[in-house]
């Protein structure tokens, strides 16, 4: 400490960033700038300021101490924005929680987190009763985002807009550091349960500015905002540098492809995210081909590798597109690498080099850098990294053991710095000795005609452990027999790669995210795999 207790404070004060302090700089510099639009509701960046402040100060009003957590069940829309805000104004922690999860699998996250308030659309409250009922679930102050903003459609829930509309809009007064944790993000569960990695400001505005730098992001974007704002991705990488520099977002409550092209069009879209599920919906609509999508020149996609094929399409039907690839995980709230536009077609698959705020390595078993071009497990160092995962002393030292947060990820670097992905290390199949990236048979069936989506994965086979499995979607008015696509493969992959058994399926089980559940397609299809062929 340089000086006396009180001067330092008084410094820290006048020094302050964390995440509510972004919104209000904001709302300084451009007060009358659209901030957000949900619907008929449009706010500016002074309106999402004062709510901001409201929401804070009402959580105070509840008895809402620092620390405490404030868990949010809900679709895309202006108030869960604002109780992000919010909630980083009065030192609360936001707990996300995915909006397709069953009470029974709420119940747990609720538990674990023990929130003081939870906020939950109206659609979402039956389910929201049911999880709160599960052992130690239990949660002082419900809160209901109603459909008229002013009557509870359930007894024992608080109207959201009630408590804005009663609450002060002095600015709070809770003193609050860049590093004291805000926020709680699940990882997504695609493989195992989720985790809850905790976030401050400090490792969140470190990520927007990455996201920002290599992004190529503005004030003039106009964004929308169509995946989930729970996962951290179109929350993180998207709304908040959004906030940060004084663009404009809108909001939609899912990725329904004709209300996307609609809303780009409507709204002189700018900027654009969807994992690659998404793109793919996008150009199969039959009302791709009649939108106006002049306006759209930023697209980015990531949580899956983009199938090269795809790439050329978008090319091909959006030429003044320019794509940025972005990997990462919950963990780093999220981008590690990003992939520029010059190089989507050069160097189509690869995720990129290390973001503004990243440092990246490929590593051995014993944690030792391992050659460029030869394969390990991709670790990180950086400020934008979780403080740790909830309540999970041992998992935090397993992942950060050696100084270097251990991704799970598989990856190679090339001479110029670019890392690709192999692949999650589970999702490594192991077939009598051989491993075989997935997403390498992945890529090999996207180059079939008759294919929209496609998923490889491992099934247990009785001698060779592990084999081979892919299930695959059918583009309109096309298909093909499994044959066919095995044949298909044969000609371009090595013969232990080519799946042994292909199923056709009518959709492939995602998140709301747009992951592929490939734990789904393993349980569903573990007994499926002929025991020899």
């Amino acid at each position: 400490m340089l000086f006396d207790p009180a001067l330092s404070a008084t410094i820290s004060a006048a020094r302050a960033d964390t995440l509510g302090d972004q919104l209000r700089r904001t709302a300084a510099r451009l007060p009358n700038k659209t901030a957000l639009i949900d619907g008929e509701t449009e706010l500016s960046f002074a309106d999402f300021d004062r709510l901001a402040n409201r929401w804070a100060n009402a959580l105070t009003d509840a008895g809402v101490t620092p620390g405490a957590r404030v868990a949010i069940l809900s679709r895309n829309c202006w108030q869960f924005a604002v109780a992000a805000y919010g909630a980083a104004r009065a030192g609360a922690i936001l707990v996300p929680i995915n909006f397709v999860l069953t009470p029974g699998e709420l119940g747990p996250l609720i538990a674990a987190t023990r929130p003081a308030v939870l906020i939950t659309q109206s659609a979402l409250v039956p389910n929201a009763e049911l999880a709160v009922a599960h052992p130690g679930a239990n949660v002082p102050t419900l809160v209901e985002i109603t459909e008229d903003l002013a009557t509870a459609s359930f007894s024992g829930w608080i109207p959201f807009e009630e408590l804005l509309a009663t609450a002060s809009e002095a600015e709070p007064t809770t003193t609050i550091t860049p590093d004291d944790p805000i926020r709680i993000m699940f990882t997504s569960g695609t493989e195992s349960r989720p985790k809850g990695a905790m976030h401050s400001s400090r490792s969140l505005s470190s990520e927007y500015l990455s996201s920002v730098v290599e992004g190529g992001m503005t004030a003039d974007d106009v964004d929308l905002h169509a995946l989930p704002l729970y996962h951290c991705a179109q929350l993180d990488c998207f709304l908040g540098p959004d906030v940060m520099l004084g663009a404009t977002s809108i909001l939609l409550p899912g990725p329904d492809p004709a209300t996307v092209l609609r809303a780009i069009e409507e709204h002189r879209v700018t900027k654009f995210f969807a994992p690659p599920t998404v793109w793919i919906s996008l150009l199969r609509s039959p009302a791709f081909a009649e939108a106006d999508l002049s306006s759209l020149k930023k697209g980015y996609y990531g949580a899956a590798a983009m199938p090269v094929e795809v790439l050329y399409e978008i090319q091909k039907r959006l030429p003044e597109l320019q794509l940025w690839n972005f990997y990462g995980q919950t963990e780093l709230a999220p981008v590690a690498t990003i992939l520029p536009p010059h190089e989507q077609l050069s160097h189509a698959g690869s995720a990129g080099r290390p973001v503004l705020h990243v440092e990246t390595r490929v590593v051995d078993e014993e944690g030792n850098p391992v050659p460029v071009g030869e394969v390990g497990e991709i670790v990180h160092r950086s400020p934008q990294l979780t403080l740790g995962y909830w309540e999970a002393p041992e998992q935090t030292a397993e992942a950060f053991r050696g100084g270097w947060f251990h991704s799970g990820d598989l990856g190679v670097f090339d001479e110029e710095g670019r890392l690709r992905i192999v692949d999650r290390s589970k999702d490594m199949i192991n077939t009598g000795g051989e491993n075989v990236a997935s997403r390498e048979v992945e890529e090999a069936l996207y180059e079939h005609d008759a294919i929209a989506e496609c998923a490889v994965f491992a099934t247990p086979h009785p001698k060779w452990v592990e084999t081979v499995t892919a299930a695959v979607v059918f583009t309109a008015d096309s298909s093909a027999t499994p044959d066919e696509l095995r044949a298909h493969t044969r000609e371009r992959l090595a013969p232990f790669k080519v799946p042994t058994v292909v199923h056709v399926v009518a959709a492939l089980p995602k998140n709301p995210s747009g992951k592929i559940l490939k734990r789904a397609l393993r349980e569903q299809f573990s007994d499926a795999t002929p025991a020899s062929f």
